[in-house]
C-alpha cells in the first residue's frame, strides 16, 4: 500500500441497467451527463466485477459485503441483522431480526412495497399501532427504523430462516394469500404462523388508523400492512481493521450499510438531510467523506438514489440521480481530496428499469490510484467497461484491488 495514501469507495447503488428505448438504446449510465466518473475512467482502469455469488440472492446485502472483499457465502445470515445493528437492536444466539416494510395493500394484491415511499413521520406511528397490539416480549417485538423500514425480530426462534419470506419489491402486484410466509421444514411451521398472523392483523390495525384515513384523503397510498422478509441471525464478520490494516469509516442513508459498517468496525456517519431517496444531501455526503479521511484511511460512502429510481420504474429520475451523484458528491469529493489519493466507483448491483428489481449480472466499476496505469475507456457505463484493463473479476471485491493499485 502507497505511503499515507487515503482510499475513498464510492457505490451508487443500483446504477447498472439495461439498454432502453426511451433512452435511445442507452443504459442511464450512458445516458446520464456524468463527467467526473468519466474522467475517472479516463484517467483509471475499469472493468466488471461479478458482486453475486451463486445461490445467493442479488440483495444490496451479499453485494456490499462482496464488494469489501468478505465472501457472502461464509458470513452472510440475512439482511435483517444487519439492519437492526444500525438501531442498536441486540439479538442472541437463537434471535432473528426482519426488515418489516409497512407496504400497501389492495382488494387482496400487495400493491406497493413502500406505501408510496412514506416517510417516518407517517409510518412510526403505524408501527408503533403493530406494537401496541401484536407485541409479545421475548417471542416477537417490533422497532421503528426509517420511512418505510421497520424491525421484527423474533427471539428464541432456532428455525426462522427456515421460513420463505417474499421481498416485497419482488412480488408487487401478487396476491397476498400466494406469498405469505411458508416454512420450509415442518419444524419452522410453528414461526411460519406467527409471522403470517402478524401480517393478517396488521391490516385489521392499520387500515382505520387515523394516520392512514389521513393519507387516502391526501392521495397517497395506506401504510396498511406490515411485510416481513430477508430474515438474518447475528453474523461473525472480521473487522475491517484486522482484514486491510486501515481505518475505516462509511456514510451512508439506510440501515443495512451501517449495519455492516458496525459488525465490521468502521465509523458510521450521520449526515443530516442523508435520506436514502433523491432529495438526499449530496454535499453533506461528500463533506462528511473528506472530514472523515483527516482521521481515517479508507471511507465509503454510499448513494441509495439510483436503486429507488430502479425499483420505481422511472428511467428520467435514474438519470438524473446519477448525475446529482457525479456533480454533487463525486466531484465535490475529488476536488476537495488531497493528494495522494485512490479512488473506486461502482454500483453494487444492478436494477435495472424494465424489471424494477435487483439482477446478478457484473457491474462495471472504475479505478484510478497514483502509480496505476491507465487503460483505454474513456466513459464509465456497462459497455464501456467491458474493454477495461481489469477484465472480468469474479470474486474478491473491490477493496482489495484498490489497495493493490495504490501499492504499485
Amino acid at each position: 500500500m502507497g505511503k499515507n495514501i487515503k482510499y475513498v469507495l464510492v457505490v451508487g447503488d443500483g446504477m447498472a441497467d439495461y439498454p432502453l428505448p426511451e433512452l435511445g438504446g442507452r443504459t442511464p449510465l450512458q445516458a446520464a451527463h456524468k463527467p467526473n466518473m468519466d474522467a475517472i475512467a479516463a484517467k483509471g482502469r475499469s472493468g466488471l466485477l461479478r458482486t453475486v455469488p451463486e445461490g445467493l440472492n442479488p440483495g444490496s446485502d451479499v453485494a456490499i459485503l462482496s464488494v469489501l472483499g468478505f465472501n457472502p457465502q461464509e458470513c452472510y445470515t440475512g439482511r435483517g441483522a444487519l439492519e437492526a445493528a444500525a438501531r442498536g437492536i441486540k439479538l442472541a444466539k437463537n434471535d432473528v431480526a426482519f426488515r418489516c416494510n409497512l407496504v400497501t395493500e389492495k382488494d387482496g394484491v400487495l400493491v406497493d412495497y413502500s406505501a408510496g415511499h412514506i416517510t417516518s413521520k407517517d409510518s412510526v406511528p403505524l408501527i408503533e399501532a403493530v406494537k401496541s397490539t401484536c407485541e409479545k416480549k421475548g417471542e416477537i417485538e417490533f422497532y421503528p427504523g426509517l420511512d418505510y423500514r421497520h424491525f421484527l425480530i423474533l427471539r428464541k426462534a432456532p428455525y426462522a430462516l427456515q421460513v420463505e419470506c417474499a421481498p416485497p419489491h419482488d412480488v408487487i402486484g401478487t396476491e397476498v394469500a400466494k406469498i405469505l410466509p411458508k416454512a420450509k421444514l415442518q419444524d419452522a411451521e410453528r414461526t411460519a404462523v406467527i409471522l403470517r398472523e402478524a401480517i393478517l392483523k396488521s391490516k385489521a390495525i392499520l387500515e382505520a388508523h387515523p394516520v392512514n384515513a389521513a393519507r387516502k384523503r391526501e392521495g397517497k397510498k395506506p401504510g396498511n400492512m406490515i411485510w416481513p422478509w430477508g430474515g438474518g441471525k447475528k453474523p461473525n464478520l472480521p473487522s475491517f481493521m484486522s482484514k486491510y490494516s486501515l481505518k475505516a469509516a462509511v456514510i451512508s442513508a439506510v440501515d443495512l450499510v451501517k449495519g455492516i459498517g458496525i459488525y465490521t468496525g468502521m465509523k458510521v456517519i450521520d449526515v443530516p438531510g442523508a435520506t436514502g431517496r433523491e432529495d438526499t444531501n449530496y454535499e453533506g455526503k461528500a463533506d462528511a467523506a473528506l472530514k472523515a479521511l483527516r482521521e481515517h484511511d479508507f471511507v465509503l460512502v454510499h448513494v441509495e438514489a439510483p436503486d429507488e429510481a430502479g425499483h420505481a420504474g422511472d428511467y428520467k429520475l435514474k438519470v438524473k440521480t446519477i448525475e446529482d451523484l457525479d456533480r454533487r458528491l463525486l466531484g465535490r469529493i475529488i476536488e476537495g481530496l488531497m493528494e495522494p489519493y485512490a479512488i473506486a466507483v461502482l454500483p453494487d448491483h444492478p436494477t435495472p428499469i424494465n424489471v424494477r428489481t435487483h439482477t446478478r449480472e457484473p457491474v462495471p466499476f472504475v479505478i484510478k490510484a497514483p502509480n496505476l496505469e491507465p487503460d483505454e475507456v474513456q466513459k464509465f457505463d456497462e459497455e464501456s467497461a467491458r474493454k477495461g484493463g481489469f477484465g472480468l473479476v469474479n470474486q474478491g471485491g473491490i477493496v482489495p484491488l484498490l489497495l493493490q493499485a495504490a501499492s504499485r
